[in-house]
């Protein structure tokens, strides 16, 4: 049995919420080397790493899945997780045929998102597990909150989330950051009249009655809303984490034991030692009349025109040589919700190799 004591750094996983327009993706872009997943274009003002816009909940898992995979970053960033929650919607709608996501048949449609989004975060903890940090981004609701032995309601700060999905995030993560302006009231003494004045950016680390928040880092309950205030705690929670496994020093050279290596000729150049390919995959040519959701899908997979048509008629969905002008939207959902069977389709009944 082994004992450890002390702290272990490790990956953090951190969600950042806060009002509209107070900086939470320029709070974000300061972590370690920051790369975003934008799911809202909110990065195009900004000078940072990021992946194309997903068009598609498979798109963004596999999004997910290269950053565990090949470990292009320091710390990744989904930014917004409300808005990722809406491409899971649209994807779970498509795959069901639903309409929309809401509580008919009690609740089993918000049961499923909060599953779906369930697995999004369970792919992160494995981002996390590779030593690579996670940064959510979330925008902030105002919800009435009513207690049972209280008298009245109040306002209170919220994930902009569904009611199941939120404290799924809340306790995936081992922070969660709330940030809003701090507005003081002056009160005039003569005429009794109120006015709001400040505006500081300020950053809430503990949970209150109006807002959820928490921290793992002892960090003070208030603090203003700049990422100077955690960084020397962000640092010491995560030292180590996702670098290279250093030589311990004063190792004794290994003898002479083993034969001297064969030198190439002098007239021979050595090649070059084998690196990986991170190469853009080659340009798919996408007919117009495919949604963008499901070309996007293709260029990922290298899937052609003319291969995404076989799948459509050997899948025995549309009569051969329908025009690709004729395949209705419906179809073209079903491929995005489903896009892992027809790639398996093509591979199976229509590629040759």
């Amino acid at each position: 049995m082994n004992i450890t004591t002390g702290k272990v750094p490790k990956a953090q996983k951190v969600v950042l919420y806060g009002v509209e327009g107070i900086g939470k993706s320029t709070f974000a872009s300061q972590f370690p080397d920051a790369l975003f997943i934008d799911t809202e274009d909110s990065t195009q003002h900004m000078e940072v790493s990021r992946f194309d816009k997903p068009t598609s909940w498979t798109m963004l898992m596999q999004q997910v899945e290269f950053v565990k995979t090949n470990r292009p970053c320091r710390t990744l960033v989904i930014d917004t997780i409300d808005w990722a929650e809406e491409i899971c919607k649209k994807h779970l709608m498509a795959a069901n045929g639903w309409s929309a996501i809401d509580a008919e048949g009690y609740g089993k449609k918000f049961a499923a998102l909060a599953t779906e989004m369930g697995k999004l975060l369970d792919k992160l903890s494995e981002v996390i597990d590779v030593g690579i940090n996670v940064v959510v981004v979330a925008h902030a609701m105002l919800r009435k909150k009513e207690e049972p032995d209280e008298m009245g309601a109040y306002d209170r700060y919220e994930l902009k989330l569904e009611k199941k999905t939120a404290p799924l995030v809340k306790e995936w993560s081992d922070n969660v950051l709330f940030a809003k302006y701090m507005t003081t009231i002056l009160t005039d003494s003569k005429t009794n009249s109120k006015k709001a004045t400040g505006g500081q950016r300020m950053m809430y680390t503990t949970h209150r009655p109006a807002w959820d928040a928490k921290n793992r880092w002892n960090l003070p309950d208030e603090l203003p809303f700049e990422f100077a205030q955690i960084a020397q705690s962000f640092a010491e929670a995560t030292v180590g984490v996702g670098q290279p496994v250093q030589q311990p020093p004063n190792q004794p050279v290994p003898t002479q034991s083993e034969p001297a290596p064969i030198m190439p000729p002098e007239n021979d150049v050595p090649l070059p030692e084998p690196q990986p390919d991170f190469s853009p995959d080659p340009i798919v040519e996408i007919n117009p009349a495919i949604p963008k959701p499901v070309a996007d899908l293709m260029v990922h997979d290298r899937v052609s025109f003319e291969e995404i048509m076989q799948v459509i008629y050997v899948g025995g969905f549309m009569p051969a040589d329908t025009p690709v002008e004729n395949i209705p939207p419906d179809l073209w959902g079903y491929f995005q919700a489903n896009w892992d069977k027809a790639v398996n389709l093509l591979n199976t009944k229509i590629r040759t190799f």
